[in-house]
């Protein structure tokens, strides 16, 4: 079967290694990445901890911490998201909370609030909603409050 991936950018693994491990230098170049296919429809939170491509449906919650979401040309997402980085080609509804960057390409629309250090809007993008730019020094952080169960804010900590 054809494909156009390029074997040398898949890490090699060392056949002395009995637990399988990556070669160290293969292990930066490579990062793992879950696809939702077209014929997916996925209902309910995803905590993932790994990037994420959706080319299918979701809905519900997204949790990516420290990932990259990207939602394809044929993506639907309606979902609050929390990820390192967002791209998005295809369509996705709902806040996102991004700790790098929020990019829309040319074709994509989103609709939500959104906070970020960076954003990206493309000509051909569609968006509406709220942007809330933050320093990464800005980011708000939750610490546990005094009484059990009970949550609090805090900027700049």
């Amino acid at each position: 079967m054809w494909s156009d991936r390029k074997q040398e950018n898949f890490p090699s693994v060392r056949s002395s290694d009995a637990n399988n491990r990556l070669d160290a230098d293969a292990a930066g170049r490579v990062s793992l990445v879950t696809v939702i296919g077209k014929a997916m429809t996925i209902k309910g939170t995803v905590k993932s901890q790994e990037s994420l491509h959706v080319d299918g449906e979701l809905e519900g919650k997204l949790d990516l911490p420290g990932h990259r979401l990207t939602i394809g040309t044929n993506g639907r997402v309606r979902a609050d998201t929390t990820a390192r980085e967002v791209e998005v080609l295809g369509t996705l509804h709902g806040d996102i909370d991004a700790q790098k960057k929020i990019t829309i390409r040319k074709g994509g629309r989103l609709v939500g609030d959104l906070r970020t250090p960076a954003i990206v809007i493309e000509d051909g993008a569609y968006f509406m909603g709220r942007i809330e730019i933050l320093n990464p020094e800005q980011r708000p952080q939750i610490v546990a409050a005094q009484q059990p169960g009970a949550m609090k804010t805090v900027a700049g900590a």
